[in-house]
């Protein structure tokens, strides 16, 4: 008695319930279609997107490689480093064209005058109170108010409505843009 092998690729076909034979006429649908691929269990899950705005621009009048700045909804621009009349103000109009303000954005020189400029929507609120960064916390019915990093006793009104909108446990951070301005996030906890 003589035993042939099969070949590989057949073998792996008839497994995958593949027909290697030409047919005349349309394929048959196969019984098994497979894992789906795009699913999260096979890719896992997609981080998180960063930027609401990507864009590139032409800013001749700024210096330096790196920019940060805010642009508020009042039309102001808030900006990390030094900004030479308004030279900031080309990267600001290109992002305003696909996100309405207010947003935090980074820009970073690519070739000569030409600059890649990507923002984040962010949440402001005006507050009347000291300090230039804000934490306050409620964990297990106590409520912990930190004003730049020391512990401070009272609460910021906006602040608490802003986070028991989030539920009974949260944390909000706020930190001074300008003047009574302040940038603000809130997480619960």
């Amino acid at each position: 008695m003589i035993f042939r092998r099969e070949p590989i690729h057949k073998k792996l076909a008839r497994q995958a319930r593949l027909d290697l034979a030409p047919e005349a006429g349309p394929h048959p649908e196969p019984l098994d279609p497979g894992p789906n691929w795009g699913e999260v269990g096979i890719h896992g899950v997609s981080r998180p997107r960063r930027w609401d705005a990507v864009a590139s621009v032409e800013a001749p009048d700024l210096d330096g490689d790196e920019l940060n700045f805010v642009a508020l909804s009042n039309g102001e621009i808030v900006v990390d480093e030094y900004d030479p009349e308004g030279a900031v103000a080309p990267l600001a109009e290109t992002i305003d064209q696909s996100l309405e303000r207010p947003y935090r954005a980074e820009a970073v020189r690519r070739e000569g005058d030409v600059w890649a400029v990507a923002a984040q929507r962010i949440q402001v609120a005006e507050l009347d109170v000291r300090g230039e960064e804000l934490q306050l916390a409620a964990s297990g019915g106590e409520r912990t108010l930190t004003v730049d990093g020391e512990r401070s006793f009272g609460t910021v009104p906006q602040l608490e409505q802003l986070g028991a909108s989030l539920g009974r446990e949260y944390v909000v951070r706020a930190r001074r843009l300008v003047g009574r301005v302040w940038e603000v996030e809130a997480s619960p906890l």
